[in-house]
């Protein structure tokens, strides 16, 4: 699919119902992911930062649009990219942020207001401003611009603050909002009514099914690095287990489960 008729389709599903966007870490579990039946994938800063061996919101403009091509040029589907901030404080700020990730084939992006470098949460004013700014830009390109809320994943668990910035966000030219960890399905659903846009949920462990969000409106379903801790745990299991025992049997009870090298080849 042409990159133009990728963004129709992942403005489209935001109004068809609930869909399920998991998140791929790297080219592999990007083809992968892609085989397996999904309507949109996005990349998550945490996996992709895993990937190589650095903490989350580590990265560098650059490396972070280096990499949405590697993906994008890797799926037929559309791809939405964990932008962080969108990079403010890098050359053009979140406008030309978004330009080089149109650019580099993504359908849509996000833009969070934790700030990594002061570790606090952005003033309003500021954070709807830079909303703005990003969603402009992504009108121009067609892309979806997710606003997102980080109260409660920094330890800020007041509702009434994060509906009030993602309203804001909403107001401010944003397609999509978002606030990861909400504390429950009453949270969610608040958030639905009260921003009036379509709402991204982070599954959690433990809390509401997809049956339960697509109930209460929800319109797109995440996982963030999920997919990547259980990965990377998997790794370290097997590997703990070969130390230990010097035989692969035992460091790897799951063989039945192993891919081939043909699951990862291009089309």
């Amino acid at each position: 699919m042409k990159l133009d008729g990728r963004r129709e389709r992942f403005r489209s599903l935001h109004e068809e119902g609930t869909f399920l966007m998991p998140n791929p870490h790297d080219v592999g579990t990007c083809r992968l992911l892609t085989t397996l039946g999904f309507s949109a994938l996005a990349t998550t800063s945490g996996g992709h930062s895993a990937s190589l061996g650095r903490m989350d919101m580590t990265a560098h403009r650059a490396g972070v649009v280096e990499h949405v091509s590697a993906l994008a040029t890797s799926t037929d589907l559309p791809l939405s990219v964990d932008a962080e901030q969108c990079y403010p404080e890098e050359a053009g700020g979140v406008q030309e942020t978004v330009r080089l990730l149109a650019e580099a084939g993504a359908s849509g992006c996000s833009i969070e207001d934790w700030n990594s470098r002061t570790g606090r949460i952005e003033d309003l004013g500021q954070a709807v401003e830079r909303v703005g700014a990003a969603a402009a830009e992504a009108d121009r390109q067609g892309m979806v611009l997710t606003a997102r809320a980080e109260n409660h994943l920094r330890g800020v668990n007041n509702l009434d603050d994060t509906v009030l910035r993602l309203a804001s966000y909403r107001e401010a030219g944003a397609h999509v909002v978002y606030a990861p960890g909400l504390p429950d399905l009453d949270a969610i659903e608040r958030v639905v009514k009260d921003t009036n846009a379509p709402v991204n949920v982070l599954l959690q462990p433990g809390g509401p099914s997809v049956g339960e969000l697509t109930r209460v409106g929800v319109r797109r379903l995440s996982v963030g690095s999920a997919l990547a801790r259980v990965a990377y745990g998997a790794v370290v299991q097997a590997a703990v287990a070969l130390l230990a025992t010097g035989t692969l049997e035992e460091a790897w009870p799951y063989l039945d489960r192993e891919l081939s090298s043909r699951a990862f080849a291009a089309e």
